[in-house]
């Protein structure tokens, strides 16, 4: 039931608290936490680096064939410290094995599922003790980007089983990597079959069409970056000449393919979605949405052990499940 708004006599002054709350989160900073998933050789850790417009992470890739392969092994998570006009980031990136590489990939995505899944864990720890941190650091995966190859056929079924299982943890948004490799056309029914297959398999993207939390201009925004799903991106760190000027881009001997040029790549759209108009709501909705979930999992199972051990007898003390 909606309240009638009373009018006012004169200027108060409350309409400054936007201001006031703009403040103190510009003093305090913001968090960004970032995972990659993908098969080896998808140039996970070079878009990020074009995502951020900095060195944040090294490619695993070999340039010469007498170097060392130096390929993810285990889930690496590393902390920098932005700042654009003021504003500072601490962006987490999590740089996952590439799956699927093994003879026997059977469950080979159960790492990446445990790690989410941990970082809920740890902050739901630190949230339920005694004397908690005024601020409680967040190392919670707020997006993670699934890197699909751009195979021009279809999703692979480990790419099925994956997705399927991340959905459930985290906020994920599919990127087609190296889309350069793909004609306009092979391009476009890529992802015609794609998104048929997500649809048939019922994996629920991020952004969702759920929540009630969204107002008109918001659903009409995600219904456009819902049309664009899965990016068709290219990364790169190189500036090439073309046209006289220097850009981002990889230079072949047909051509040029300008990273934040929409008409060759859909980075430039990536990139917006990720900064300039959802970076706050990916990491509300993984508190609000995947985090809750957690969390109540949890919290009733653990009344459900307690109310067991009750019925059977005095708790023992360490009677307690972990959080996992």
């Amino acid at each position: 039931m909606l309240q009638e708004r009373t009018p006012l006599n004169s200027y108060v002054g409350f309409d400054t608290i936007t201001q006031q709350i703009e403040k103190k989160s510009i003093k305090r900073g913001f968090q960004f936490n970032v995972m990659v998933v993908g098969q080896t050789g998808l140039g996970k850790s070079t878009l990020v680096n074009t995502l951020f417009a900095s060195h944040l992470i090294d490619s695993k890739g070999r340039r010469n064939v007498d170097e060392i392969d130096n390929q993810t092994t285990r889930i690496e998570a590393v902390s920098h410290v932005i700042e654009e006009n003021g504003v500072r980031l601490r962006l987490n990136i999590v740089d996952t094995p590439g799956y699927g590489d093994q003879v026997n990939n059977e469950d080979c995505w159960e790492s990446i599922i445990k790690y989410i899944k941990d970082q809920h864990s740890a902050y739901l720890r630190k949230e339920l003790t005694a004397q908690r941190e005024r601020l409680i650091k967040d190392d919670r995966v707020h997006c993670c980007l699934y890197f699909i190859t751009p195979s021009g056929h279809s999703l692979k079924p480990i790419d099925v089983i994956v997705l399927k299982k991340l959905v459930q943890v985290v906020n994920v948004v599919p990127v087609i990597a190296k889309a350069d490799s793909l004609t306009m056309e092979e391009r476009a029914a890529f992802k015609k079959r794609i998104n048929a297959e997500l649809a048939f398999h019922n994996i629920d993207l991020y952004p969702y069409d759920n929540t009630e939390d969204y107002d008109e201009e918001e659903r009409m925004l995600n219904s456009s970056i819902r049309e664009l799903l899965p990016f068709a991106i290219v990364g790169s760190e190189q500036q090439v000449i073309v046209n006289g000027k220097a850009v981002i881009g990889r230079k072949t001997k047909y051509g040029a393919v300008v990273v934040e040029d929409e008409n060759h790549c859909e980075f430039i759209h990536l990139r917006n979605f990720l900064t300039r108009t959802h970076l706050q709501d990916l990491v509300e909705t993984t508190s609000m949405v995947h985090y809750e979930t957690f969390r109540s999992n949890q919290l009733l199972a653990l009344k459900g052990s307690v109310s067991a051990s009750t019925e059977s007898g005095p708790i023992p003390q360490k009677s307690f499940p972990p959080f996992a």
